[in-house]
């Protein structure tokens, strides 16, 4: 029997790894030995390793046909050293992976100024996170044009599910967002479709190839904060202009109002013939039982 390596055993590796574990033998990485009661019970053997600490790492090498490797990078910096010292520890002795799924983000593509785009959209991160993941975007490319294991990325944008992802806290506060005149557009995914889509580049995902895992959605910030607010009963948040909102949020929360992109995503459709089970956030409210007009 194949064997996964599941890097990085977040909430989203973790939704599919009991459909992997009926098909493969599945080994789970995490941080911490006390998550390793909790893999078990999904069906994976969990490994106790730290990409930060390259001696735990040496047990990877060699045991897997397949890896799904879903951890961020670093806080800080413009690299992402996880990624290599995971490369150089596959590599190390053994036998090489045939096949590696990589979730990235769409903050590779940086602003783009409301413009539709594809995955033929120059990548050009306006933030520090999005250009880490450039970098670990490009050590991976270049792992599987030297070693001939097949590397698919997943870029994925905001993720969200029907329970714990939706932005409630915010609009418990009456955090404000931006007026509509200075908007931006936001893109989406559910956690149950990346984690499907994670399974489908297993399988479908052609070497070297870029996905938009993304919905089909076309909202814009506070759109979107106002439809999480209507299917939940909640008020409306307050709108701003981007010069008044920067003096009431953080930097960071600032930033993520400051790129806007239209994302397509065909490939993932003709491709990786992915069939979404949400294929909007207001199917998603729908499911989760709020009335959506």
């Amino acid at each position: 029997m194949k064997q996964v390596l599941v890097v990085g055993s977040g909430d989203v590796a973790r939704r599919i790894i009991p459909w992997l574990a009926r098909r493969f033998r599945v080994c789970a990485v995490v941080r911490r030995p006390e998550e390793r009661a909790a893999l078990r019970a999904l069906g994976a053997t969990p490994l106790v390793a730290d990409l930060d600490e390259p001696g735990s790492l040496q047990r990877l090498s060699g045991i897997a046909d397949y890896v799904l490797h879903c951890a961020p990078p670093p806080a800080t910096g413009r690299g992402d050293p996880r990624t290599g010292r995971l490369l150089a520890a596959l590599v190390h002795r053994g036998s090489l992976p045939r096949r590696l799924i990589y979730i990235s983000t769409t903050g590779v593509y940086g602003d783009c100024g409301g413009d539709w785009l594809d995955e033929t959209r120059s990548l050009r991160p306006t933030s520090a996170r999005g250009a880490r993941r450039v970098a670990a975007e490009r050590l991976l490319r270049r792992f599987g044009r030297r070693t001939g294991c097949r590397v698919s990325l997943l870029r994925a944008p905001g993720i969200y599910d029907s329970a714990e992802r939706l932005p409630l806290a915010r609009l418990h506060k009456g955090e404000p967002v931006l007026r509509a005149a200075d908007d931006v557009f936001t893109n989406h995914i559910h956690a149950d479709d990346l984690a499907r889509l994670l399974a489908l580049a297993l399988f479908r995902g052609r070497p070297g190839r870029a996905y938009n895992a993304c919905d089909d959605s076309q909202l814009a910030m506070g759109d979107y904060f106002d439809l999480v607010a209507d299917a939940c009963g909640l008020p409306r948040p307050p709108r701003l202009s981007r010069a008044e909102l920067a003096q009431q949020v953080s930097p960071m929360t600032l930033s993520f109002m400051s790129e806007s992109r239209r994302i397509g995503n065909a490939r993932i459709k003709n491709e990786l013939r992915a069939r979404l089970l949400y294929p909007t956030v207001a199917d998603a409210l729908r499911a989760r039982g709020e009335p959506v007009s």
